[in-house]
């Protein structure tokens, strides 16, 4: 199992967003952090008891929206949703859960998700308007709606050169597939822009726990990481177009059988950090 790494946290949020949409974070057994005051406080108050992936987000000036752990979404008075159960993430998906804005709105949230080991659910997304239930917002009727199946464990998101629209970088199962989605005003494309570079995810045993592990984007868009976790064992770094999308120059950094897991990227984009579960 895949376990004890909190620092799975190293929320998405923090390298799309610039001001306090990250400030305040929820994971694990019902853990939290506040950064607002510049310190981090803990917090007690939350609803999620989960191994892995999870998402928060804030308003600009730090206060709380929602958060889950891409199987239900609570509100800003830790309560459910509305409509906010039955995502299809998964308790011990690497990086089950995303929430991205809709370009162009301030109103409109995306929640994208990551099923486990290369299960049937997917990669999905759900829409939040927090217009909804008097401010506390709600999921809308366009909720769990496929994009591909199977997936591995792994999302990264970044904006785009234009700084208005995003990609949402996923990774095909039993491949060697980039798959890099742009997300404007208009909603999210339909035909990703398709790599394949790099090390499949198909194990030497055939395992499917070779899809877990993370996959990052340096804050500045222009290296992507990914760890292949297990028996297969692989880091690897990659160049990012954030005009076009494309991915290239695969790099091997480290390759290590067992629990290659997390990674995350300095704020200055020159240092790559990665954790191995196995201790």
């Amino acid at each position: 199992m895949k376990k004890n790494l909190i620092l799975i946290l190293s929320l998405i949020t923090l390298t799309v967003f610039a001001q306090g949409e990250a400030n305040i974070w929820y994971f694990g057994n019902h853990a939290g952090v506040d950064f607002n005051s510049g310190s981090p406080l803990a917090l007690t108050n939350g609803q999620l008891n989960t191994e892995e992936g999870c998402a928060s987000l804030s308003t600009a000036m730090g206060q709380l929206l929602f958060y889950t752990d891409g199987i239900t979404v609570y509100n800003k008075n830790h309560q459910v949703m509305q409509n906010g159960n039955g995502l299809m993430g998964h308790t011990s998906s690497t990086q089950s859960a995303t929430i991205i804005p809709k370009p162009g709105s301030v109103t409109l949230f995306y929640i994208f998700t990551i099923d486990a080991e290369a299960f049937p659910n997917g990669f999905r997304y759900s829409i939040i308007d927090i217009t909804l239930d008097s401010g506390l917002g709600g999921v809308t009727s366009d909720k769990n709606i496929l994009i591909y199946a199977p997936t591995s464990e792994k999302i990264s998101i970044t904006k785009h050169a234009n700084n208005i629209d995003y990609w949402i970088i996923t990774h095909g199962w039993n491949s060697n597939s980039f798959y890099a989605h742009l997300l404007t005003s208009s909603g999210l494309s339909s035909i990703p822009i398709t790599g394949n570079t790099g090390v499949s995810t198909l194990s030497p045993s055939g395992s499917s726990h070779s899809s877990q592990g993370y996959m990052k984007i340096a804050p500045n868009s222009s290296k992507l990481a990914i760890c292949h976790s297990w028996d297969l064992g692989v880091l690897q770094l990659f160049d990012f177009n954030n005009n076009t999308g494309v991915i290239s120059n695969p790099q091997t950094l480290l390759t290590q059988p067992g629990g290659i897991y997390g990674l995350e990227f300095s704020p200055n984009s020159e240092v790559l950090y990665m954790s191995d579960n196995q201790f």
